[in-house]
């Protein structure tokens, strides 16, 4: 098998078990379940910079701390609708971020983006709607959230993509921990409600396997076209929804499944012709 493509199975793999392990923590606050993601993943990323040698801060800092502060606000989205709505749906809205990658960088960036592009973003609200039309757990305030998570993710990716010849790799991927973790642990002060042994062991458990799921995503998209391996990505809808059904008794009338297989095909397709086939972190 490709490399490229395996790579992206695991880190799909990975991703796919943090959503489940925030998916069976709804006693927890989604900003405690940030900060507890992201502390580990600040430490770890901190070692290796420091191992490494470079500068923590980096050099372009507003559009850094613009990076770790959307970032922050799109975790929160989708801790939120991971726990609130169907494993399934919290997914499919999650899928939206490429597409309002693209709609970002058509307004920030000036990049183009080709008429039938446009008609396969139109096909992907349209399951968004469906989705919400015909599933009463996912009422609009929900539906706006998720897909505040995915817009907010979206300007993050391009910042990122904009900085991505301007600074270290790992200066990127710090400063979305170190904003988040000490954001989310302020604000968890409010309403904390202390973990279990068995929640700390799945809390410290979505940060080491979001690491790895991190990795295998570099690595994939190191060794093969973005366009090409994140389509892998989108099978897991697939396993959420039998995962869903089966740990979390969640079912589905039938045009919500067609709903979301609109999503994919919009988002799907929408990458297939997308020219930017650079690499996110």
């Amino acid at each position: 098998m490709n490399r490229g493509i395996t790579f992206m199975f695991f880190a799909t793999i990975f991703f796919m078990v943090v959503k489940i392990f925030v998916k069976m923590l709804p006693h927890i606050p989604p900003m405690e379940i940030v900060f507890f993601r992201c502390i580990i993943s600040f430490f770890i990323t901190f070692y290796l910079l420091k191992n490494q040698g470079h500068d923590i801060l980096g050099k372009n800092k507003t559009l850094l701390m613009l990076r770790g502060i959307f970032g922050t606000v799109g975790l929160y989205c989708y801790f939120v609708i991971l726990q609130e709505i169907p494993l399934a749906t919290a997914s499919t809205l999650i899928y939206f971020t490429p597409l309002f990658t693209t709609l970002v960088g058509v307004v920030i960036l000036k990049e183009k983006m080709k008429t039938i592009q446009w008609l396969f973003l139109i096909i992907a609200f349209i399951g968004i709607i469906i989705i919400q039309g015909f599933d009463p757990r996912v009422n609009i305030f929900y539906l706006l959230i998720g897909l505040a998570g995915s817009f907010c993710a979206a300007f993050a990716y391009n910042i990122i993509r904009y900085l991505r010849d301007k600074e270290h790799s790992l200066v990127l991927m710090i400063y979305f921990p170190m904003i988040a973790f000490p954001v989310g642990g302020l604000l968890s002060v409010f309403n904390w409600v202390q973990p279990s042994f068995y929640d700390l062991i799945i809390l410290i458990s979505i940060g080491v396997f979001t690491q790895f799921a991190q990795y295998f995503m570099t690595k994939s998209f190191q060794s093969e076209k973005v366009s090409k391996v994140s389509i892998v990505s989108y099978s897991e809808l697939i396993f959420v929804v039998l995962i869903g059904n089966v740990f979390f008794n969640e079912n589905f009338d039938f045009l919500v499944y067609i709903g979301m297989l609109l999503v994919t095909f919009g988002v799907v397709f929408n990458i297939l012709l997308s020219k930017d086939d650079k690499k996110h972190i």
